[in-house]
């Protein structure tokens, strides 16, 4: 058994690689193949089709955004605000595939798509309980229905951000982390003028930081 899940694990790392640099479009499972110098019929062995892997490289995508965007038994505090920032957009660049062809990807395969409706709306929640918790300790200040609009439109930039890079000349084979980090700048850019006055200058000072890295 340990044989085979190391093969299956290694196929899943090399489409990974391959769909990031590429576009999942451009690969084929006899190209995932032969980049493990093993045959088609040992990868089908372990994945009937290519919509087979990408669903499993989703679900890791799932669960690592899961692991880290919820609320944690405590109050929040700014330095909540860059460990969330920054494991987002690990988890972007790690599975930018994901982002770049998403609809693409949504309408080849119904229950991937299903799968992400889920997924989404559980983000969304968390993401409404996490701004939430920045309001109950005044790092933020919102009414209600300004924390659901918030969260939805930062789940819109973060999710829309790689393809909107796409558009503007960046061709998809040369993203590179550091316009990701600018992803971030103008997400934070929407929460600037909710932000408390005893927060304001720490919240400046993560914007320059994430411009300037950008």
């Amino acid at each position: 058994m340990a044989p085979r899940a190391k093969t299956r694990d290694r196929i899943l790392d090399a489409s990974l690689e391959l769909f990031n640099a590429q576009g999942e479009r451009n690969v084929t499972t006899n190209h995932i193949a032969a980049h493990l110098q093993i045959s088609p019929g040992n990868l089908y062995y372990h994945f009937a089709n290519k919509q087979a892997i990408i669903a499993e490289l989703f679900r890791r995508y799932e669960a690592r955004i899961d692991d880290f965007l919820r609320p944690p038994e405590r109050a929040l505090t700014l330095g909540d605000k860059v460990v969330y920032l920054e494991a987002l957009l690990a988890a972007m660049w790690d599975f930018r595939f994901l982002h770049r062809d998403l609809e693409h990807l949504l309408e080849a395969d119904a229950q991937l798509a299903q799968s992400y409706r889920t997924f989404a709306a559980r983000c969304l929640d968390n993401a409404r309980a996490i701004y939430q918790g920045f309001v109950d300790v005044g790092i933020l200040q919102m009414e209600p229905a300004e924390v659901e609009a918030l969260a939805l439109n930062a789940w819109i930039i973060m999710t829309s951000w790689i393809r909107f890079l796409g558009t503007v000349g960046e061709p998809s084979a040369e993203l590179k982390p550091e316009l990701l980090r600018r992803g971030i700048y103008q997400l934070l850019a929407l929460e600037v003028g909710f932000v408390s006055p005893g927060a304001a200058k720490e919240v400046s000072e993560l914007l320059c930081r994430y411009l300037t890295d950008g």
